[in-house]
């Protein structure tokens, strides 16, 4: 066999499986943070006489933190490794769930989610999703996939028990609880991240790995973060707004978090999926396709009263949705070099996340115009439909660029 073919079918490190397990169940905690807003957003609003628009900021101060200090993490991480972050990303996730649960004034709401954001949040996505791709050279996409489906499912499981927690105990309690967990749970087992072999390599080479992508990284970096922004707007509006519009027509808390719980793991299932997908059919093709699934199905979300329905439509949502977010990291990972892979998923993330923001914000900025939201929903398809527009321009420029390096190669 050629040193070429044994290259090809060199066995992946079994490390890199316990970086998948690691990696999904801290991004599992963190995302499960950010969707648990949603059901902490009527009690707050109503202990405080906040609006839906206040409210909702604060999912958006976790958003924007979470861009700009991406940004500084991935930089760290293509410099120094990511070998302490989550360390510093799990106390500071307890920390700030904890001081969340003494908060009395909008400030307060607002800091103790922008550090949860930016010191936790930011250090445990990204920076480590882009460690985890390296560790393998065999479908990728699939390992990505696994890891990434751990924030669906704990956006699913962690409004679910914070729903029942609150309906018991109280918001403020509900807060303590979280930090308790949190600390206990991601403490020990992000003593266990190690960065990739080849990532280290690639960081200590002094020159630049071989590339094979028609375009430049910066030219990739800007498609994709042009795109990921109207995306993460649209997919934003249902993971804030779902549970209070669900409850707004009388339905129970329970139910509203079920739904959303629904919705959540079959994202779990789409991200193990679209990641799979993107190894037999190509990253962006993957990319496309969930898009448009994503942006036809947040439609409907207030036209439908049938319990049946909604779970039906919290799947598919959920399915697409979450397709999008593992098929954006198999993006990167193969268009990109392994030396700036986290800065490159970081400014990518930086644009998701302000979108993220932005989405959340919108969503509860139109329900207090109108009074309910349809309109939100309505927004939100129309910012599904500008990504995908984006996303078949850029499969386009790509095909273009190869067909023109053709006589090159020759």
């Amino acid at each position: 066999m050629s040193a070429t073919s044994s290259q090809n079918y060199e066995r992946d490190p079994v490390y890199g499986w316990v970086m998948v397990f690691v990696v999904f169940t801290l991004s599992g905690l963190s995302f499960g943070a950010l969707g648990s807003i949603s059901v902490f957003l009527k009690p707050l609003a109503a202990e405080f006489g906040w609006g839906r628009a206040e409210t909702s900021l604060g999912y958006t101060a976790i958003a924007l933190s979470s861009a700009s200090f991406g940004i500084l993490w991935g930089y760290v991480a293509d410099h120094f490794g990511t070998r302490w972050f989550g360390v510093i990303g799990a106390l500071v996730m307890a920390l700030s769930l904890f001081l969340l649960s003494g908060l009395n004034n909008l400030f307060q709401f607002y800091a103790f989610y922008f550090l949860f954001g930016a010191f936790g949040n930011a250090m445990v996505s990204t920076p480590l999703f882009a460690n985890v791709g390296f560790w393998f050279r065999q479908k990728p996409g699939l390992a990505l996939g696994v890891t990434a489906s751990g924030g669906a499912i704990g956006q699913g499981i962690v409004p679910f028990l914070v729903g029942i927690s609150i309906s018991s105990y109280g918001w403020q309690t509900s807060y303590v609880l979280m930090a308790v967990v949190y600390l206990v749970i991601s403490l020990p087992i992000a003593l266990l991240i190690r960065e990739s072999p080849r990532r280290e390599q690639a960081r200590k080479a002094p020159e630049r790995e071989v590339r094979h992508f028609p375009l430049s990284e910066k030219e990739v970096i800007i498609w994709i973060s042009s795109a990921i922004m109207f995306c993460c707007i649209c997919m934003s509006v249902p993971i804030v707004h779902l549970v209070p519009m669900l409850t707004d027509d009388s339905r129970s808390v329970e139910f509203a978090t079920s739904v959303l719980l629904v919705l959540m793991l079959s994202g779990g299932v789409g991200r193990i999926l679209g990641g799979k997908l993107g190894d037999v059919i190509g990253a962006l093709p993957t990319y496309m396709l969930m898009s448009a699934g994503q942006a036809l199905s947040v439609l409907w979300f207030p036209h439908i009263d049938q319990a049946a329905a909604l779970y039906l439509l919290a799947i598919f949502f959920g399915f697409t949705y979450s397709g999008v977010m593992s098929s954006i990291l198999v993006c990167v990972r193969m268009m990109v070099s392994a030396r700036f892979s986290a800065r490159a998923m970081s400014l990518t993330s930086f644009f998701g996340w302000s979108g993220m923001g932005m989405g959340g914000f919108f969503g509860g900025m139109f329900f207090d115009i109108n009074g309910d939201y349809k309109l939100s929903f309505a927004f939100a398809g129309f910012m599904g439909v500008i990504n995908f527009a984006i996303l078949c321009l850029f499969y386009i420029r790509i095909k273009a660029q190869r067909i023109q390096r053709i006589p090159e190669l020759a």
